[in-house]
């Protein structure tokens, strides 16, 4: 991993949340449909790189958070696949097209200093350098240069996040990002 880049799992705000007990959860991807006859489903992952996925578990499946083992999982040509416990056949892996894929955040591992999950900046306030709040970090993006902060605020904007040229400082205690950026643009 790239020092100057926030570290993906790349997540939608809706898609970083808390079970029953306060405990962070991270959708890490979801399933796109089955894969054979034997239950084994097709997915989609957001962590970098994709395969990355199978070595945070158990999964946490759904808006009921079912917690899943992974029996499986492998890159299947362009596609990745796993085979889950309790799926057994392929009625039962269709049934769980569309389900978001999830694990509880301390299964993360620690990231070094000026790395984060997209996870954790999702939420943070952002201002400028003469402390304008410029808006939210709604959700993070990744472009072939740099990964992007999507800021909804006033309007939305979308800041480059690139340490030493637009973002100064992430303070994750404070909730916040300072950003090298005019209010205007």
């Amino acid at each position: 991993m790239n020092d100057d880049r926030s570290a993906r799992p790349g997540l939608p705000l809706e898609s970083v949340r808390q079970d029953a007990d306060g405990r962070d959860v991270v959708v890490l991807g979801h399933i796109t449909g089955a894969h054979g006859i034997k239950g084994w489903i097709k997915l989609h992952s957001d962590t970098d790189p994709r395969e990355e996925i199978f070595n945070h578990q158990p999964w946490l499946l759904g808006s009921g958070l079912r917690l899943t083992e992974v029996k499986q999982g492998r890159r299947q040509g362009k596609l990745l696949v796993a085979e889950l416990s309790g799926v057994s056949d392929r009625d039962a892996a269709e049934s769980l097209q569309g389900t978001q894929i999830a694990v509880y955040r301390d299964q993360l591992p620690e990231l070094p200093d000026s790395q984060y999950y997209w996870a954790d900046l999702i939420g943070l306030k952002v201002y400028n350098e003469d402390d304008v709040l410029l808006g939210t970090v709604k959700a993070m993006m990744a472009t072939g240069a740099n990964d992007v902060m999507v800021v909804a605020g006033d309007r939305e904007r979308l800041v480059p996040f690139v340490p030493g040229q637009y973002v100064n400082r992430v303070d994750l205690d404070r909730g916040s990002v300072q950003v090298n950026w005019d209010p205007d643009f």
